[in-house]
């Protein structure tokens, strides 16, 4: 059993890799709002939630949250469907939360092996043909570019 000392000692080792995971992934975080369309501010708050609360509260001893690059197209679609509304977009990603708290206490985790990894790795795959294609005109020093 573990003492309360011990307790105490593994919540500061948690808190401090976890600021160091949100200092290391701030750049992302900003560049993500940036990207998402969202408040640069909100990529701090999802750094600091991602980085630092959760290491705290996961109670894991091997976990990693922060910025997810894929979202930003996710993110950047609904926000421009709610029409740039970002307090209904929040009020969407605390649904999300309870939903996925919800999953956790219920043990539904098993729910994600119904996905077929096809989907994800197809996913994956557009959304870095996505970040390599906005870089493209920055490789030849342009500023602008167009899909079309």
């Amino acid at each position: 059993m573990i003492s309360k000392i011990e307790r105490h000692r593994f919540h500061i080792h948690d808190f401090l890799s976890g600021t160091v995971v949100f200092l290391v992934a701030l750049p992302l975080c900003l560049g993500i709002a940036l990207a998402s369309g969202a408040p640069i501010l909100s990529g701090i708050i999802a750094g600091i939630v991602g980085g630092i609360l959760v290491g705290v509260l996961s109670g894991s001893h091997i976990s990693v949250a922060g910025p997810a690059a894929g979202l930003t197209a996710v993110i950047l679609v609904q926000l421009e469907l709610l029409g740039g509304n970002y307090a209904a977009f929040l009020l969407c990603i605390v649904f999300a939360g309870i939903l996925q708290i919800g999953f956790g206490i219920f043990r539904l985790g098993f729910f994600a092996n119904f996905i077929p990894n096809n989907v994800i790795l197809g996913l994956l795959a557009a959304i870095g043909l996505i970040l390599i294609g906005s870089q493209i005109p920055y490789l030849f020093g342009l500023n602008q570019f167009s899909w079309s």
